[in-house]
């Protein structure tokens, strides 16, 4: 018998004559992980399903059908919901694109000054700052509404526009993914290469920094909209003039005349699936400005 067929015939170092080697075990291992997030992405998808579903039934159709057969309502459901208070319900969903497109921006930039300036410079008081950042973002916004509501009514601007946008432009967590995005994405040998070149802070910021920060900084605007666009409490607290409620607010004022009135709940649901669609849209718009690499267009120390 060769050397060739004797080392064929020799099992692998640290395993039992006799038992199954090699790939069939490391398939069956990974179908663990890829099971859990099926499971995952089914609970979490099957709601959305349900909505899609639902509003396209009639008022009869949603509570005599099955569950996730389609009806034929979904064009009457739509024109009800225009015809609704005059159509109050675009009127909700521009208050949600206001307080969502405006208060993003808001935070990303406060966030992008902010975690870029923990980042690179040094200075007294510096890491207790940011964990008292860190600390904000583990605080409940229900602990906040309340004080914000109170701090609000002194200056007299609750039941404005400037009550939901004002509490949503420090964003904790967007500063601290800012300063971890920067601290990764800029590195020293870049600002000091300008500061060397004579370009003053601002330029350095603006010029050379803010596009090596910019797929951070998506991530920021994104997370801060859809906080902002799905925000319940502070509008519900803040707001009392229906003319000015978000989306959010205005289904949940739908939904509670919906015990009284049936009917309404197939606006509620119709009015859920149409919300839902920016986010997709926003969310199909900005991923290609998402980087893998976070040292993606800088210079590598």
């Amino acid at each position: 018998m060769s050397s060739l067929a004797l080392h064929k015939a020799e099992p692998a170092a640290g395993t039992t004559p006799g038992t199954a080697q090699g790939p069939p075990l490391r398939r069956r291992i990974a179908l663990v992980p890829t099971l859990t997030l099926l499971l995952g992405a089914a609970y979490c998808l099957l709601p959305v399903a349900w909505v899609v579903i639902a509003s396209t039934k009639s008022g009869k159709e949603l509570f005599s059908t099955f569950t996730f057969l389609p009806g034929s309502g979904f064009s009457d459901n739509l024109s009800q919901l225009n015809a609704y208070r005059d159509g109050v319900y675009w009127e909700w969903m521009g208050n949600s694109a206001l307080y969502a497109i405006l208060g993003a921006l808001l935070s990303t930039a406060v966030s992008a000054f902010s975690g870029y300036a923990l980042a690179v410079y040094r200075f007294r008081g510096r890491e207790t700052l940011f964990n008292v950042l860190l600390a904000g973002v583990l605080m409940p916004p229900v602990i906040l509404a309340v004080p914000q509501y109170l701090l609000l009514a002194k200056a007299d601007l609750t039941d404005s526009y400037l009550s939901v946008l004002l509490p949503q432009i420090l964003a904790p967590y967007g500063v601290y993914l800012a300063r971890i995005y920067a601290a990764a994405a800029v590195p020293a040998d870049v600002v000091e290469a300008g500061r060397m070149d004579g370009a003053s802070e601002w330029r350095i910021f603006t010029r050379i920094a803010l596009p090596m920060m910019v797929p951070g900084l998506v991530t920021v605007f994104l997370f801060q909209f859809v906080a902002i666009w799905n925000n319940f409490l502070l509008p519900y607290i803040m707001l009392s003039d229906d003319e000015k409620f978000p989306i959010t607010l205005g289904l949940f004022t739908l939904l509670e005349q919906g015990a009284n009135t049936p009917a309404l709940y197939t606006l509620v649901i119709t009015g859920a699936f149409l919300a839902v669609l920016p986010l997709i849209a926003l969310f199909l718009v900005i991923q290609r400005f998402w980087s893998l690499d976070l040292l993606s267009g800088a210079v590598k120390s």
